[in-house]
Order: structure tokens, then C-alpha cells, then sequence
């Protein structure tokens, strides 16, 4: 018969591992403090519900469908003018129904972004137009592309 395997236990494993945990945490650098009172940011926890997070929210949505980056399902970017309207307007309503108890930042965030959605919206319908226009891209529906008009002014 074969003789069975040696099994050799160390018993001083533990022990072991603490000097190592003591050595590396001597050779490590202090780390600076962080926070408002040293000027460094603290690391940063999960994003607060605010509401300048909401904004930003509705205006990545626009911007999505307004073919400014990837959609996350799909990797390919896409031009959907019915939702980015859709969310363009959403950031109009919120304007109009927070004046006057919006803080002046979060006031000019607001305004700067739906200027902005509402500009990028009418160059990339006007461009979806003459795309259609000129055959480059197909029309989607029965009637071609809808390009729906936009609130382009300020609701107030």
C-alpha cells in the first residue's frame, strides 16, 4: 500500500500574516486628510437625490436620444427626436414650475441646460431633415420622419 500524504499544519500562520500586515502598513505613506477643512474632496459616496441631479438626469436622457453618446443596451448611438423632445420639455415644465424657489445655481444650471437641449435638438432635426431630404437615411413610418416643432422659447 501506498503510504498516505504528510499533512503538516502550521500553527503559526496567523501570527505570520499580522507581521506582515504590520510591515506593510509601516512602509505605507500617511494619508493626507481629506474633507472641506484640508481642501481635499472627501472620496465620494453615492450621488445625493437633488435637485441639480435631476436635471442632469432628464438632460442625459435628451442627450442620448439626440445621438451625443452610446445607448447602454445597445453600444450604437441613435437619433429618437419624440423622447428628447419629450425630455426637453420635461426640463421646461420644472423651470416654470420652480421659478422663484430655485437657489441662483441651480437656477442658471437649469437655463444654461435647456438653452443648450433646445439648440442641439433643432441642428440635429434640421440635420435629420436634409438627411431624409438628400435619401442618406431612410425615412421611419409611413409618412417619413416626424419632426416634431419644440418650445423653443422660455415658458413664463
Amino acid at each position: 500500500m501506498a503510504e498516505a500524504p504528510k499533512i503538516i499544519v502550521d500553527t503559526d500562520w496567523k501570527s505570520q500574516a499580522q507581521a506582515e500586515k504590520e510591515r506593510l502598513a509601516a512602509t505605507e505613506k500617511p494619508k493626507a486628510p481629506t474633507g472641506p477643512a484640508s481642501g481635499v474632496p472627501e472620496e465620494e459616496g453615492p450621488i445625493q437625490p437633488t435637485f441639480m441631479e435631476l436635471v442632469r438626469m432628464l438632460a442625459t436622457q435628451s442627450l442620448m436620444y439626440l445621438g451625443a453618446f452610446p445607448d447602454p443596451e445597445t453600444g450604437k448611438r441613435m437619433v429618437a427626436l419624440e423622447p428628447a423632445q419629450f425630455n426637453i420639455e420635461l426640463l421646461g415644465i420644472l423651470e416654470a414650475k420652480t421659478q422663484g424657489n430655485l437657489t441662483q445655481e441651480e437656477q442658471t444650471m437649469l437655463t444654461r441646460m435647456l438653452h443648450e437641449l433646445r439648440m442641439q435638438y433643432v441642428e440635429i432635426a434640421k440635420a435629420v431633415e436634409k438627411a431624409v431630404a438628400e435619401g442618406r437615411i431612410s425615412p421611419m413610418g409611413v409618412g417619413g420622419p416626424k419632426v416634431p416643432d419644440i418650445n423653443l422659447k422660455p415658458k413664463g
